[in-house]
C-alpha cells in the first residue's frame, strides 16, 4: 500500500513538474514575442545582412504563433526582398553592409537579393561587403556593392562553374542491389547514373552548356557593377586570379584586403561618423521585424501569391515538399475569395510524382478560367515543377533558373541478385495470371516491364501535350526541345518554355496588369504548420523526430544532402517526371 500511495506521488509530482516547465515555456515565448515587438531603429543605423541560415522562397510562418521565433530555421527570401525594400525608404537607413560566407541559397535567390541590392543602391543609399572568405555564390552576391573589402588572409574562389554527377551501375553490380529503370524511348540522358559507369557525350554537352549558361549570366551581372568586361573575368577565372587576396585586389574583384576594424572605419568615413562613435548596426533578422509591420502594397484587391517548394509527392505537402492537399486548397482558398483578382504560383521545385503534378496542373486550370494565373520560376522549375506551370497564361524566370527537363521515368529497385547471394528465396503465389506483378527479390518479367513502360509513354505524351496547349506550340515542337533535357531561363525564354526573364516581383506586377488593376495588396499562400506545433502532432502519434538541423550538424552538409536523397526515394511512388539525377554545381 505504502508502495502505490509513493508511486501516485511520484507521477502527480512529475505531471505539476511538466506542467509547471510547460506554462514557464509559454511565458518565455511570449516574451520573445513582445521583445521582438521592442525592436527599434535608430538614426543613422547601417543594415547588417549575414545570411547564415538557408534561406527559401518562403516559410509560410503563422505571426500570430508565439513559437515561430524559437522554433522556426532559415529565412523566407520574400521577408528578406520586403525588409530591404523597406529600408530603402527609410530615413534611419543610411546604408547596407554584407557580412556573409557560404551563403545557402540557389543562384536565382542569389540573382534576386542581387537586383534588390541594387534597386537599394539606386535610392542614393551605399552598399558595401567584407568577407573572410568569399565563396562564388557570395561574390556573385557582393559584387553588386559600392566596394568590396577581403580579408588580406582570406581567400576567394571564382574559377566558374562545374558540376559533378555520381554513377552507380559498378556498385549495383558490387552490392546486388539494382535500379530497374524504365523510360522513354528518345528520353536519352534520364536515369543515367543508374545505366552507366561513364557520362555520355550528349550529357556532358547538356549540362557543360547548362553551367555556361548560368555562368554567362553571372559574369554579365559582375560585369555591370565592376567595370570588368566578360573576356577579362573570363581570364581571370582560368588563371584563378582571385586566388589569393593581394591578386583578388590586383585583378580588381575586390577594392582592397582589410581586417574587420579597418573595414569599419572606411564605413565611419562613408558616413561621416568620427573615429570613436559606434557604427548602428540593425540585423536582417531584427529589421525583417519592423519591416513585417509595414505593408508596401495595401489596396483592397489582392494578388495572391501560392509558393510551391520542394519534391512533388502525394499527400498533403508542407514547406519542404509539395503536396496536392496544400496547394489545391490555397488555389481554391484564392479563386473563391473575391478579393483576389490574380494569383501568382511561385515554383522552386525539381518534380516529382507525374500524378500529383497532373493533379496541381488540373486546378489550375480551373482557376485560370476565373482570374489571371501567373507562374515565378525560382531555382529550378523541371519536369514535374515545370508541369504544373504549363497552362499559366504567363511564365517568369530567372536567367539563372534550372526548367525544362519534360521527360518521364520509372525507377524501381531490385535485389533479386542480392537475395541469392545471401541465400533468400522468395516464391509467390497469386489468384489470376497477373496478381504477382512484381516482387523485389524476382528479376522483372517482359510483362511488367512492358506494362509500366505503357504507362510512362502514356504520361509522357500527356505532359507534351499539356506544354503544348499551354505554349502555344505544337507536340513536335515540343518533344523537339523536351527529352528530359534541363535549361537555363536564358535559354528556355529563347525556346518559348517561358515568356519573360524576372523576379517575383516581375510576376506579380504582370499578374496585376492582366487583371487591370492599379493599387492592390498582396495575399499569401499556404500558411505551414510551425515546427513546433509539428513536433507537437509527432508526439501525439510517437514519433519524435530529431531536427534536420541536429542532423546536418553530425553528418556535415554533403553527407546529409546524400541522406536527405536516399530518404526522398523512400518517397517516390508511381511514374516520375523529376530531374533525373540532382546536379551539383559549385
Amino acid at each position: 500500500m505504502k508502495f502505490l500511495r509513493n508511486l501516485l506521488a511520484a507521477i502527480l509530482g512529475c505531471l505539476i513538474a511538466f506542467g509547471i516547465v510547460f506554462a514557464m515555456f509559454f511565458i518565455f515565448a511570449a516574451l520573445v514575442g513582445s521583445a521582438d515587438d521592442g525592436v527599434r531603429v535608430k538614426p543613422n543605423s547601417v543594415l547588417e545582412l549575414s545570411f547564415s541560415e538557408p534561406i527559401s522562397d518562403y516559410l509560410g510562418k503563422d505571426d500570430s504563433d508565439p513559437f515561430a521565433a524559437l522554433f522556426e530555421e532559415g529565412q523566407g527570401l520574400d521577408e528578406i526582398l520586403h525588409a530591404i525594400e523597406v529600408a530603402k525608404n527609410d530615413s534611419k537607413i543610411k546604408g547596407i553592409s554584407i557580412k556573409t560566407s557560404f551563403l545557402l541559397a540557389g543562384m536565382a535567390q542569389a540573382q534576386e537579393l542581387r537586383r534588390a541590392l541594387q534597386s537599394f543602391k539606386e535610392a542614393g543609399k551605399f552598399v558595401y561587403s567584407y568577407s573572410d572568405f568569399y565563396t562564388q555564390k557570395d561574390y556573385y552576391l557582393a559584387s553588386v556593392a559600392d566596394e568590396l573589402y577581403l580579408n588580406p588572409q582570406g581567400g576567394m574562389d571564382f574559377k566558374g562553374l562545374a558540376s559533378e554527377v555520381l554513377y552507380y551501375k559498378e556498385l549495383q553490380e558490387k552490392s546486388g542491389v539494382k535500379i530497374e529503370v524504365i523510360r522513354h524511348g528518345k528520353y536519352k540522358s534520364a536515369v543515367e547514373p543508374f545505366l552507366s559507369d561513364t557520362m555520355s557525350d550528349e550529357n556532358r554537352s547538356q549540362i557543360k552548356e547548362l553551367i555556361t549558361s548560368i555562368w554567362t549570366s553571372m559574369l554579365e551581372d559582375i560585369s555591370n557593377t565592376r567595370n570588368i568586361d566578360v573576356a577579362r573575368l573570363n581570364l581571370i577565372a582560368d588563371t584563378l586570379g582571385g586566388r589569393m587576396p593581394k591578386y583578388a585586389m590586383q585583378s580588381g574583384l575586390v577594392d582592397g584586403n582589410l581586417y574587420f576594424d579597418e573595414y569599419e572605419a572606411v564605413l565611419r568615413e562613408k558616413m561621416q561618423l568620427e573615429t570613436d562613435v559606434k557604427i548602428n548596426y540593425v540585423s536582417l533578422t531584427d529589421y525583417a521585424t519592423v519591416a513585417s509591420k509595414k505593408n508596401l502594397k495595401s489596396g483592397t484587391e489582392k494578388v495572391a501569391v501560392i509558393f510551391a517548394q520542394g519534391e512533388i509527392l502525394y499527400g498533403e505537402g508542407n514547406k519542404e515538399y509539395i503536396g496536392q492537399g496544400l496547394i489545391n486548397r490555397a488555389l481554391k482558398k484564392a479563386r473563391d475569395n473575391d478579393n483576389v483578382k490574380a494569383i501568382v504560383l511561385r515554383v522552386d521545385s525539381p518534380g516529382g510524382s507525374a500524378l500529383v503534378s497532373d493533379i496541381i496542373w488540373r486546378e489550375i486550370e480551373l482557376t485560370k478560367q476565373l482570374k489571371p494565373v501567373v507562374v515565378s520560376f525560382g531555382n529550378v522549375a523541371a519536369s514535374g515543377g515545370y508541369y504544373i506551370a504549363a497552362g499559366a497564361d504567363k511564365i517568369f524566370a530567372e536567367p539563372t533558373t534550372i526548367t525544362g527537363s519534360i521527360g518521364v521515368f520509372g525507377t524501381i529497385p531490385n535485389i533479386n541478385q542480392l537475395a541469392g547471394d545471401i541465400g533468400i528465396n522468395a516464391e509467390q503465389v497469386g489468384t489470376n495470371k497477373n496478381s504477382v506483378d512484381y516482387s523485389l527479390f524476382e528479376p522483372m518479367t517482359d510483362t511488367f516491364r512492358n506494362q509500366v513502360l505503357e504507362g510512362i509513354e502514356s504520361t509522357y505524351d500527356t505532359f507534351l501535350e499539356r506544354v503544348a496547349s499551354g505554349r502555344n506550340m505544337t507536340v513536335e515542337a515540343v518533344n523537339e526541345i523536351a527529352q528530359g533535357r534541363v535549361w537555363s531561363g536564358v535559354d528556355a525564354q529563347r525556346l518559348g518554355l517561358v515568356d519573360e526573364l524576372g523576379n517575383l516581383d516581375d510576376a506579380i506586377a504582370a499578374a496585376a496588369e492582366l487583371a487591370e488593376m492599379d493599387d492592390y495588396g498582396i495575399r499569401k499562400y499556404p500558411k505551414y504548420k510551425s515546427d513546433f506545433e509539428q513536433l507537437m502532432d509527432d508526439l501525439g502519434g510517437a514519433k519524435a523526430k530529431i531536427g534536420a538541423s541536429f542532423i546536418k550538424e553530425e553528418l556535415g552538409e554533403e553527407v546529409y544532402n546524400t541522406f536527405k536523397e536516399v530518404k526522398q526515394l523512400t518517397k517516390k511512388k508511381g511514374i516520375q517526371t523529376r530531374m533525373p539525377y540532382t546536379l551539383n554545381i559549385k
